[in-house]
């Protein structure tokens, strides 16, 4: 049953972001309350997924060696950083179109980097090929784009350093929870 919750929030997550891009006349016509409705099917994906992915066995796939940590977590902060307001606001990323898309999938690589099981690989694979068919179907959907102003380069450390910061506290949120990503 862990699978079959884990594969519907993975979809329910494809579903809920591709439906403005996919069927915009139907989501058009909801107006306002399409924005909650969306929200709600998005909670209830990340539900299904944590529900699904806590109660899959383990089925092995292949076993990540020890130094893939180091990797991970080099990784992890790339994608913090990218999910935060420098793309928008600095100098390095303001002229890429999608940061927070290229910074969730480095998130969902960086798991697969560390994780060698079924349920991982459906949960962050899942994830990374959605953000792949995002960026792809928005930028099919909205071919135009021009970057904004360009930022500075104190801005880019300023978020470098708010990075870092969060790179500890999720790291000890996520330890508390489940395995720890820092080495002993």
């Amino acid at each position: 049953m862990g699978f079959v919750l884990l594969i519907l929030g993975v979809a329910l997550w494809w579903g809920a972001h591709l439906f403005k891009r996919v069927r915009p006349a139907q989501r058009a016509a909801m107006g306002d309350r399409g924005k909650g409705v969306v929200a709600l099917v998005l909670l209830a994906s990340v539900a299904l997924m944590v529900i699904g992915f806590r109660m899959t066995p383990y089925v092995h796939v292949w076993a990540p060696p020890s130094y893939m940590t180091h990797a991970n977590n080099l990784l992890m902060l790339v994608a913090i950083w990218m999910m935060s307001p420098a793309g928008t606001k600095g100098k390095l990323l303001h002229k890429m179109r999608h940061p927070q898309l290229a910074g969730f999938r480095a998130w969902a690589a960086a798991h697969l980097l560390v994780n060698g099981d079924l349920a991982s690989i459906i949960l962050f694979g899942g994830l990374f090929v959605w953000g792949i068919v995002e960026v792809a179907v928005i930028n099919a959907a909205e071919p135009e784009w021009t970057p904004g102003p360009q930022g500075t380069l104190a801005k880019d450390g300023m978020f470098f350093v708010a990075s870092v910061v969060l790179l500890g506290v999720i790291g000890y949120i996520h330890g508390l929870v489940g395995p720890s990503p820092f080495p002993m």
